[in-house]
């Protein structure tokens, strides 16, 4: 791949997977709409890693307050706040995990239509509008529960159909659970540190398995720019949440969802992503 090909990856990495507007559905289609080559296990790999990491930098005092929390529950000590957000941030990954190991081989087959995408873009855009507008946001993470732990990591599993958003569907469960939009988005990005950097570690397997070396340049790039990107993002995120809502992501998603749709059914695009 070029240069240019990795930093557009790169690029669509971080912002589409911490913004509200599926990663997936864009990495799935950049080779279809570009001619592009798929990027490889290698540079997928990197890609995760390379987001896992800005967010493990933007929220490394939560991290840091769960880490030392676990510290002190070895100690018994299990009403420290860090320890059981960390518990909460694991309960609420559980679902995530059984799905995708359920589902691993047909998500890389049927799930990558092109109509599933649009389907989900508009959708799943439009549930997120409805629980930004009506969500009554009086909740702080500090009252995360166990049971709405457990729920959102539920609607996280959804995000493994292409075009659903995996920060999209986590924040619109919390919201609909009444919690205000940074708390939201602050629960999305922790609970998305134990799925990004499994993703990415899956991948490095997947690497040493079949023994595809050859990428480590494109790989570096690729981690790095995603890295930036996802940092940005995360950064422009926040800041904005804390005076203006998500109808934005959302008209995006609807514009999005639109124009896959007429590509497929009006100017004959591809029915199905191929692998």
């Amino acid at each position: 791949m070029s240069l240019i090909n990795i930093l557009v990856l790169a690029l669509l990495q971080g912002f589409t997977e911490l913004l509200p507007i599926s990663s997936s559905a864009h990495l799935i289609l950049v080779p279809a709409v570009t001619g592009w080559p798929d990027q490889g296990l290698m540079v997928d790999a990197a890609l995760h890693l390379g987001t896992f990491f800005a967010i493990l930098l933007y929220f490394w005092r939560d991290v840091w307050g769960m880490t030392t929390g676990l510290g002190a529950a070895v100690t018994g000590r299990w009403d420290n706040p860090g320890a059981r957000l960390a518990m909460q941030v694991v309960v609420a990954t559980i679902p995530a995990v059984i799905v995708g190991v359920l589902i691993k081989d047909y998500a890389e087959t049927s799930l990558r239509s092109v109509t599933l995408i649009a389907c989900n873009a508009i959708f799943f855009g439009i549930l997120l509008y409805l629980a930004d507008r009506y969500g009554a946001r009086n909740r702080q993470i500090g009252e995360m529960t166990w049971r709405h732990a457990l729920l959102i990591g539920i609607a996280q599993a959804f995000a493994l159909v292409p075009g659903t958003s995996r920060s999209g569907i986590t924040m619109t469960a919390a919201l609909g659970l009444k919690y205000d939009r940074v708390s939201a988005a602050r629960f999305s990005f922790l609970i998305s540190l134990p799925v990004t950097f499994g993703a990415g570690l899956l991948g490095v397997y997947e690497i040493v398995k079949l023994g595809h070396y050859d990428e480590l340049h494109d790989a570096a790039w690729a981690a790095g720019g995603a890295f930036l990107s996802s940092l940005v993002a995360v950064i422009f995120l926040m800041k904005w949440l804390r005076t203006a809502s998500f109808t934005p992501f959302v008209v995006y998603r609807l514009l999005l969802g639109a124009a896959l749709l007429i590509w497929v059914y009006m100017f004959g695009g591809p029915h199905i992503i191929p692998a």
